[in-house]
């Protein structure tokens, strides 16, 4: 069988590719990639940056294209088949990680370089090469025992085959659950476009009537707007009970597991928890640190979060006689009373944000900001028809990058939004190869009368994401792990969160802002309404993301084994910050796939450590202009080009000047005053 995989390949070859391919490449690519580091192992030469550092970045590279390519398929287009071969491949790769990591001879001559180098003659990145695989090793057990890291070989397997475990009960959980209606009376409330992909789900499935289901585009527009109360309840607690019903797909003992094991990982190199591991290779540095972060924001959010609430109860009591606010309640009345107290209403604004225009819109800010130009190319091959590539170029029409765009939910497809990489940015021989990016989301799909409308807080995701992949594309090093994204966790989201600044911008919603049907710009006074509402019970919000955080803390900051019931820890975990009332039936652990599933695990806390400089760094941009070439050029050259090349606090100041204020965070948040 002609294999796509295994011959060299620049472009995915999506087109020819079966899932049969996979596990032949993935064992051909595994024999390559250890004849590689075995012929850096048993260098005859004196052990040298060139000769064990840098190769050492470069190897493996058939593999990691590999890896990218069936990892990646597995979260946007998997089936039963891609799902159980992963759960055969994944001990595979991480047997071959430990393999490396473990690899005492090749160790001592990491270890040879990092000690005998004059560091001075290294340029900055190949200072941090140098140090980043030297602790990589350390941090993954080269100075353990033999029995030690036999030991952390068998975690090391039994955590990558439960991490996908996890997540493949959450997907099956998330397309299990559907509420079908026939009644057209159940559908008060809900808008039109709502109302057509419930009427397109079920004819999907050979249905009279209407299905809901707990995918975003389906589930969010019900909870919104749906004035009927039992079945925004049984939404909620059907979204809220996912993997946590005590039956085969139940994730409880899977994340207990799962904690367990990256604590007895933690211990087993040294370090009193999971938390302590991973916060040493990140800005925040310490748990304690992190707390405090937490424990700071907490302070300001929690007494507007609790008036808030307050302010909720009276508004639904005084329309609806609600005398109980519940958390299916909050999306409804936060709703209505945002409509209300502002005039506006999602439904209003959709009209304005049709997916192609807003997608032209975010290129052209691409452009003004950072010179590229988006070319959609249909030569590209992609893994499902729906997905758009396109060829990117700087001003000069030098090649950037490829761009995958893959827009809206389908069953193999995991919820939520992402971007990711198919191949990498780096240099070698005199050639800089460029990157593949891909974005994935899940926003609402056209209907037979209507395109695929945005929500608001669609368009600042997709914005976001494609901050993301801006970093990617416009990623500038010369070592492949050091390259794009591959920066601290609680750095990496300064780039995708600061993009989410354009869309409250009047001069950049200009840009793509259109209604459907008329072209007629977005209104004025829908602008200062949207701008007006941006704080709008910014408080709970806050407290919201801030309980997540606290909650990924308390699992990876301390002993899980001592956890004999998930929901009594989850409740404990979030404490304070607990401001509508919890239900036995649901648990958010059992699906919190960011902690579990992905890489936020200990790192939660990120996306609010990158608020602060996001909000930071674009008073940067609005003390200058929006679109200022000199911030942007600063911008891109030493936050979006640089990666991980240099330590990231020395990289933000470089950029804007000094160390990141939280100021400019409380005062957006309406937290605080401007001059307090």
């Amino acid at each position: 069988m002609c294999n796509p995989l295994l011959d060299p390949f620049d472009l995915t070859p999506f087109a020819k590719l079966k899932t049969a391919h996979f596990k032949p490449a993935f064992t051909a690519a595994l024999e390559s990639a250890r004849e590689e580091i075995d012929s850096i192992t048993h260098n005859t030469e004196t052990p040298s940056f060139e000769n064990t550092i840098a190769a050492l970045d470069y190897a493996g590279y058939s593999l990691e294209r590999i890896s990218s390519v069936f990892f990646n398929l597995n979260s946007a287009e998997t089936n039963s088949e891609i799902q159980n071969l992963a759960q055969e491949i994944s001990p595979m790769l991480a047997a071959f990680g430990n393999d490396i990591t473990l690899n005492e001879p090749l160790f001592k001559r990491v270890q040879a370089v990092y000690e005998t180098t004059d560091t001075t003659r290294l340029t900055e990145e190949q200072q941090m090469l140098l140090t980043k695989k030297y602790r990589h090793f350390q941090r993954n057990g080269a100075l353990l025992s033999d029995s030690e890291k036999q030991q952390l070989r068998e975690i090391d397997k039994s955590l990558s085959k439960l991490k996908l475990t996890f997540g493949e009960h959450v997907l099956a959980e998330t397309q299990k659950f559907k509420l079908h209606l026939t009644d057209p009376a159940d559908l008060a409330g809900l808008p039109e476009s709502a109302r057509e992909g419930g009427r397109l789900l079920a004819e999907a499935e050979g249905l009279e009537g209407w299905i809901f289901t707990l995918d975003y585009p389906s589930y969010i527009p019900f909870m919104k707007y749906s004035t009927q109360r039992e079945l925004r309840k049984k939404m909620a607690l059907a979204f809220g009970s996912r993997a946590y019903q005590g039956d085969a797909l139940d994730n409880s003992k899977v994340l207990k597991e799962i904690a367990s094991l990256r604590f007895q990982r933690a211990r087993l190199l040294g370090y009193k928890n999971h938390a302590e591991f991973v916060l040493e290779e990140r800005m925040a540095k310490t748990p304690a640190a992190v707390g405090q972060f937490l424990k700071d924001l907490l302070e300001k959010a929690l007494p507007a979060a609790r008036r808030e609430v307050l302010q909720l109860q009276d508004y639904a009591l005084k329309s609806d006689g609600i005398t109980h606010l519940e958390k299916w309640d909050s999306s409804f009345y936060s709703e209505k009373l945002k409509k209300e107290t502002f005039d506006l209403e999602e439904s209003e604004l959709k009209p304005y944000f049709e997916l192609s225009s807003v997608l032209d819109g975010m290129f052209r800010i691409a452009t003004d900001l950072f010179g590229l130009h988006f070319e959609k190319d249909p030569t590209i091959e992609t893994y499902h028809e729906e997905v758009i590539g396109f060829r990117v170029r700087d001003a000069a029409e030098n090649f950037m990058a490829i761009f995958y765009a893959d827009f809206h939910p389908r069953p193999g497809k995991r919820a939520g939004a992402w971007m990711t990489s198919y191949k990498p940015q780096f240099r070698k021989e005199g050639k800089n190869e460029r990157p593949h990016i891909s974005i994935v989301c899940n926003f609402t799909r056209p209907t037979k009368n209507t395109p695929s409308l945005l929500t608001f807080n669609e368009v600042t995701t997709l914005f976001h994401e494609f901050g993301h992949a801006l970093h990617g594309m416009l990623a500038d090093s010369t070592y492949p792990s050091l390259s794009g994204t591959s920066v601290y966790w609680d750095f990496v989201e300064l780039p995708s969160q600061i993009m989410e600044n354009w869309c409250y911008e009047p001069q950049a919603l200009a840009l793509f802002a259109r209604h459907y049907q008329t072209g007629a710009v977005i209104p004025d006074k829908l602008i200062e309404r949207i701008r007006a509402s941006a704080n709008f019970l910014e408080g709970m919000a806050t407290v919201r993301q801030l309980s997540f955080a606290m909650l990924d803390m308390a699992w990876h900051g301390a002993d899980p084994g001592e956890v004999n019931d998930v929901k009594e820890f989850e409740t404990e975990a979030f404490g304070e910050t607990l401001l509508l009332p919890e239900h036995p039936q649901t648990c958010m652990s059992t699906s919190f796939s960011p902690i579990f599933q992905g890489g936020y695990s200990a790192g939660y806390y990120s996306y609010k450590w990158a608020e602060v400089l996001d909000a930071d760094a674009f008073s940067y941009f609005q003390e200058k202009g929006i679109f200022n070439r000199e911030v942007a050029d600063k911008f891109k050259d030493y936050i979006l080009s640089k990666g991980g090349t240099e330590d990231p606090m020395d990289l933000y100041i470089r950029f804007r000047g000094r160390k990141p204020d939280p100021q400019a965070l409380l005062v957006r948040a309406g937290l605080a005053n401007a001059d307090s």
